[in-house]
């Protein structure tokens, strides 16, 4: 079972996974062979995974320091705080309910900086913010305390007024939100991740109810799997607004792709873990 190629994740966003799932073990950080060698089981060539980690470097992402005169980088604190934070919202995801309020958040951005102005839009579409009008963002008020806190940490929050409300306007709420989000795209994306993921998610079952435990040729599939997969999934949450049900198109693909994603996980993850302690055991 090749892992999937219809869908790969960006080289930088594999170095942040890899930091996330193990670099706890190795006291946060990796060497730079250590990383090289994970990134070659993931068909990266050493050349470009050199290039990656220069870059997360330059970004301040990935922060160098030396243990007994080896050189070791670590993920900077925001990047891995925001990682952990995560889990909540992947693994057991609030979904809104019909009688829930509205947040929204209203912003203005002088022309004069309007790169803020495109920094804030970015960052309220990555916590599922839908866009009622220019300058109005909605979201369900699950998200506002969340929203609140990243755009103060960025310094966004003096263009912004917060509040929480009702939809007053007659007729079907339904009608309006593929208005302020855009679910096609987000309904292709979870159709893409099916595509690649849920007959792979049968094939690891088969395996699982043979009583086929992971050999280490099955550990490197499995890690191979892994970690794409996990990186790939880490962005729905976000750009899924966990709307109500009821207000969602049939056929929402949604809940067919998390239960790809959590078959996976759950047959995939050990065997992952156990293939990187090992090489990292011998880097």
């Amino acid at each position: 079972m090749p892992p999937p190629r219809t869908q790969r994740p960006l080289h930088q966003q594999l170095v942040v996974t890899l930091y996330g799932l193990y670099a706890g073990k190795a006291g946060g950080s990796f060497r730079v062979a250590a990383l090289v060698a994970m990134l070659a089981d993931l068909g990266v060539d050493e050349q470009s995974a050199r290039s990656t980690v220069s870059r997360l470097k330059a970004k301040g992402t990935l922060l160098s320091r030396r243990d007994d005169g080896v050189a070791r980088y670590v993920l900077s604190g925001d990047v891995l705080d925001i990682f952990n934070a995560d889990d909540q919202r992947i693994f057991a995801p609030e979904r809104s309910r019909p009688e829930d309020p509205w947040a929204l958040v209203v912003f203005s951005v002088p022309e004069a900086e309007r790169n803020r102005r495109y920094e804030l839009r970015s960052e309220l579409t990555s916590l599922g913010f839908g866009f009622v009008a220019a300058g109005v963002a909605i979201a369900p008020s699950m998200v506002m305390d969340q929203a609140m806190e990243r755009l103060a940490a960025r310094g966004l929050d003096r263009y912004t007024e917060y509040f929480s409300g009702d939809y007053l306007k007659g007729g079907d709420i339904r009608a309006q939100v593929p208005r302020w989000w855009d679910l096609e795209l987000l309904d292709r994306q979870y159709s893409a991740f099916i595509d690649s993921y849920e007959s792979l998610a049968r094939l690891w079952q088969e395996r699982v109810q043979a009583g086929k435990l992971p050999s280490g040729a099955d550990r490197l599939e499995a890690f191979q799997t892994y970690v794409p997969m996990l990186t790939l999934w880490r962005k729905f949450p976000y750009r899924d607004p966990n709307l109500p049900l009821e207000y969602l198109p049939a056929g929402w693909q949604a809940p067919r792709a998390k239960q790809a994603f959590l078959t996976l996980h759950g047959i995939l993850r050990a065997p992952a873990e156990d293939h990187a302690d090992e090489l990292l055991r011998t880097r």
